[in-house]
């Protein structure tokens, strides 16, 4: 019966060879995944006994890792803000930079609610997270916005032209406890018929077509439509941007996030909207261009 250290050992040099940035950390993961339990328990105890059949199961995980199938897809959970969300091939990877995107639509939130006195019946917040994937974002605030007693005084609607997207984000928002919380509705962007929005937020596709190719292998396990920006990376923005005039609530706020050099070219889409919009662009925690506020 092998132990910890024995499997660590080969699978270690079998993903560095594959060309794994950090074939430790990926293989104790992986371990940890297979075992049931927490990684620190796999560094803790190198000598443990691991059965034939978790050995088989890891085995087939390092081989799907040395294939460059992203650690996500393998363990089916990607953690955001501290919450594990549901991760597989039906929707894009919640990446850390989307974060930032979170945390500004919170502050937006609390400013509305907290900044001054509401008088009683003031209508709720309405917030729309357009392109949900797999709910990241939608989820997130609502949980964010239970823990401040927020949640009661907002609207939340998360949309995506991929039915079966908008599945895994449906299981994430049960998950969370907030399934009752956000309404999921697919859609072309913004359901047509809707009353306008307060907070309009969008993770967007924003890679140019032409660089796809050249991304991380990981990345090609991933839905390309969900990458895909077109041929400047701005298509779909651009088109989100284009419907801001009808669908966001005067006095209202649009929160994009854009790819690091993009911040020039959010900009120039925005001034095709004319007299009295402006763009301004947060940084994200690595100093880069990250999200785009648009409003009026």
């Amino acid at each position: 019966m092998a132990t910890v250290e024995a499997l660590l050992g080969g699978s270690i040099a079998r993903l560095r060879a594959a060309g794994s940035e950090m074939p430790r950390l990926d293989a104790e993961v992986l371990l940890a995944y297979v075992l049931g339990i927490d990684r620190t328990g796999v560094i803790a105890h190198p000598e443990s006994p691991v059965g034939d059949g978790a050995a088989e199961r890891f085995e087939a995980a390092v081989a799907r890792r040395e294939a460059g199938e992203p650690l996500a897809y393998i363990r089916e959970v990607k953690e955001f803000m501290a919450l594990a969300f549901a991760s597989d091939a039906r929707a894009l990877i919640p990446r850390p930079e989307t974060e930032r995107l979170v945390e500004l639509a919170e502050d937006e939130i609390a400013r509305r609610l907290l900044g001054a006195p509401r008088p009683a019946g003031a209508p709720k917040v309405r917030v729309i997270d357009v392109g949900t994937g797999c709910g990241t974002i939608a989820v997130a605030l609502a949980v964010r916005l239970r823990g401040r007693g927020m949640l009661d005084e907002v609207e939340l609607l998360a949309t995506d032209d991929a039915p079966a997207a908008l599945e895994l984000a449906r299981e994430n928002a049960v998950g969370h406890a907030v399934g009752d919380r956000v309404v999921i509705r697919e859609a072309d962007l913004v359901p047509a018929g809707e009353p306008p929005f307060d907070l309009v937020l969008a993770n967007l596709p924003y890679i140019a077509t032409d660089a796809i190719d050249d991304l991380p292998v990981a990345a090609s396990f991933e839905p390309r439509h969900a990458l895909d920006g077109g041929p400047d990376g701005l298509a779909v923005v651009r088109r989100l941007v284009a419907l801001l005039p009808e669908v966001l609530a005067p006095g209202g706020v649009a929160l994009l996030e854009i790819g690091a050099d993009q911040e020039a070219g959010i900009t120039a889409v925005v001034a095709e909207l004319g007299e009295g919009w402006t763009c301004s662009v947060e940084l994200d925690l690595a100093g880069l261009p990250r999200v785009a506020r648009v409003e009026r």
